[in-house]
C-alpha cells in the first residue's frame, strides 16, 4: 500500500477528528462546495446560489458535518469576494486556494465538484496556506476608488485625442482660431464655442463646420467633466489613505497613486504577511537565482502584483531625481559591479522593507478631544 505524503499525515494528526474542511469552487451565480473530514473522507457536494441567501445555506450545510474552522476558496479577489467576506465574518478563516493546474485537470477532467475537493484537499494537506485578503476595509475602498480613477483617466486621454483629431480635419478658419493654445487653453475655448444644437437646425441650414463646431464644444466638456472627476477620485484616495496610514504619504516618492497600488497588494490584512521578504515576493522585487556553472548572479522576479511593482518603480525613480542619499546608494551599488538595473532592483527592494514596516505598524492612537 502508498505511503502518505509527510505533510498530509502531519496534518491529519493534528487536526481535530471531528473538524471538516470545506472548498469552494466560486462562479458568478452559483457556488460549488466540498466538504471533507479531517482524515481526507469526501462527505458531500452541493451547489448553492452566489446570494446571501446562498452563503447562509452553505455555511449551515457545512456545519451539519463537524466543526468548521477553515475554508479553501477559488477566487477571492472576484467571484468569490462576497463568500470569503460572509465566512471570515462568522469566524471561518478563509484560505486562498489557486486553481488547479492544467496537468491535474487533463488526469482527473474538469468538473465543478473535483474543482471545489480540490481546494478542500489543498487546505487540509497544507499545500494552500495563505490567508486570503480581506475586502472588508478601507484598502477596499482604495481599490475601487483607484479603479474608478484610471477609468476616468483613460477615458479623457482618449477623448483629448478625439478632439484633436476632429480640429485637423476642420474649417481653416476654426483651426487657425484655435492653434497655437495649450492643451488646457483649447479644452476651455472649445467648451466656449458657440454653436446652434442639431435638433433646432435643419439639415440644410447646418453644415460641416457647425458639426465641427458641435462636437468639440461636447468633447470639451466632457473633458472638463471627467476631469473633475478624477480631481474628486484623487481627493478621496488622499483622505482614505490619511485615515488609515497618515505615515505612507509623508515618505519621499510616495503618492495617492503609488500609495494606494502598494497597500492594495497588501490587503485589509497586512498580518497575513509573514515577513517583509513576503511582501517583497509579493511586489515581485524578491531576487530570483539565474546562477549556473561559475556564474553567480540574480534575475529580474517577473511574477508577483505588477502595478505594485510599477508603483515601487516610480518611487525609486523620484527619489533618484530628488533624494542626494539614494543616489549615492546607486553609485555605491555601481561600483561595486552592478548594472544600473541591478541597482534599481535592489533600491525597490530596500524601499519594500520600508513601506512594509509602514503598512504593518499600527497607527497612533489620536488623542480625545478635552
Amino acid at each position: 500500500m502508498p505511503s502518505m505524503p509527510q505533510s498530509l499525515v502531519l496534518s491529519q494528526a493534528s487536526s481535530d477528528p471531528d473538524e471538516v474542511v470545506v472548498g469552494v469552487d466560486t462562479h458568478k451565480d452559483v457556488h460549488v462546495a466540498a466538504v471533507l473530514t479531517a482524515l481526507g473522507v469526501l462527505q458531500e457536494t452541493k451547489t448553492f446560489p452566489a446570494t446571501a441567501a446562498g452563503y447562509q445555506a452553505l455555511l449551515a450545510w457545512a456545519g451539519t458535518f463537524g466543526i468548521l474552522r477553515r475554508a479553501g476558496v477559488e477566487c477571492t479577489g472576484s467571484y468569490g469576494a462576497a463568500l470569503a467576506r460572509y465566512l471570515r465574518a462568522a469566524g471561518v478563516e478563509v484560505i486562498e486556494v489557486n486553481q488547479p493546474d492544467k496537468a491535474t485537470r487533463r488526469r482527473r477532467g474538469k468538473a465543478d465538484t473535483l474543482d471545489a475537493e480540490s481546494a478542500a484537499r489543498a487546505v487540509l494537506s497544507g499545500r494552500a496556506s495563505g490567508s486570503a485578503k480581506a475586502g472588508d476595509g478601507p484598502v477596499e475602498m482604495l481599490r475601487m476608488f483607484k479603479l474608478a480613477k484610471a477609468s476616468a483617466v483613460k477615458a479623457r486621454t482618449q477623448t483629448i485625442n478625439q478632439l484633436k483629431a476632429v480640429l485637423v480635419a476642420a474649417d481653416p478658419a476654426l483651426r487657425e482660431a484655435l492653434s497655437g493654445l495649450s492643451t488646457t487653453m483649447l479644452i476651455r475655448h472649445c467648451a466656449q464655442l458657440e454653436t446652434t444644437t442639431p435638433q433646432d437646425a435643419t439639415d440644410a441650414a447646418m453644415d460641416v463646420t457647425d458639426a465641427a463646431i458641435y462636437t468639440l464644444r461636447l468633447l470639451a466638456r466632457r473633458i472638463l467633466a471627467l476631469s473633475e472627476e478624477v480631481h474628486d477620485l484623487e481627493q478621496r484616495l488622499t483622505d482614505t489613505i490619511t485615515s488609515h496610514t497618515p505615515v505612507l504619504l509623508t515618505h519621499r516618492g510616495v503618492g495617492p497613486d503609488t500609495a494606494a497600488a502598494l497597500l492594495i497588494a497588501a490587503g485589509d490584512n497586512p498580518d497575513r504577511l509573514c515577513s517583509e521578504a513576503s511582501f517583497a515576493a509579493l511586489c515581485g522585487v524578491s531576487p530570483q537565482q539565474a546562477s549556473s556553472g561559475k556564474t553567480t548572479r540574480h534575475r529580474l522576479n517577473r511574477g508577483g502584483d505588477r502595478q505594485a511593482n510599477a508603483a515601487l518603480y516610480r518611487i525609486a525613480l523620484s527619489r533618484l531625481r530628488w533624494d542626494a542619499r539614494t543616489r549615492d546608494y546607486l553609485a555605491r551599488r555601481i561600483t561595486e559591479g552592478k548594472t544600473r538595473r541591478e541597482a534599481i532592483r535592489c533600491l525597490k527592494r530596500y524601499i519594500a522593507r520600508e513601506i512594509y514596516q509602514i503598512i504593518t505598524t499600527p497607527p497612533e492612537p489620536q488623542p480625545s478631544a478635552a
